[in-house]
């Protein structure tokens, strides 16, 4: 199977941590773009960074590379591949998947290190979109 490919999105995210049982804020329902993850004990938000949330925590500087698909949920071993590549030059990686692809969250300060190691890899990575 070939390589895939990725995009660099050109925005920064923060992944904010709520309570269990706190509502999902209007506002990150209006963005084009959001993760969701619950748990009973937490509500994790993964958001571009110029939304604002009010929660309990936050990390920001995070920057998402997306996998372009669709992708198959048949199809094995890409997400561990990719995070070998990362884990490999000491990249550390927050993933958020839907049903056709996966992004693959890096920090800021390691996108460099991060798109470098995926092209030598044989991966194509677009940037600058």
């Amino acid at each position: 199977m070939p390589k895939q490919t990725l995009s660099v999105l050109p925005q920064p995210f923060t992944i904010h941590s709520l309570d269990g049982d706190s509502a999902i804020p209007a506002n990150v329902l209006q963005s084009p773009l959001f993760f969701l993850g619950k748990t009973e004990d937490e509500l994790s938000i993964v958001i571009p960074s110029n939304v604002d949330v009010d929660s309990l925590d936050s990390d920001e500087g995070w920057r998402a590379l997306e996998l372009l698909g669709p992708l198959h949920l048949s199809m094995v071993g890409i997400m561990a591949q990719i995070g070998a590549v990362l884990a490999a030059v000491k990249v550390s990686i927050f993933v958020v998947s839907t049903f056709e692809t996966d992004f693959f969250l890096v920090k800021d300060n390691k996108l460099a290190d991060a798109t470098k190691a995926l092209k030598n890899a044989g991966y194509t990575v677009l940037e600058g979109k």
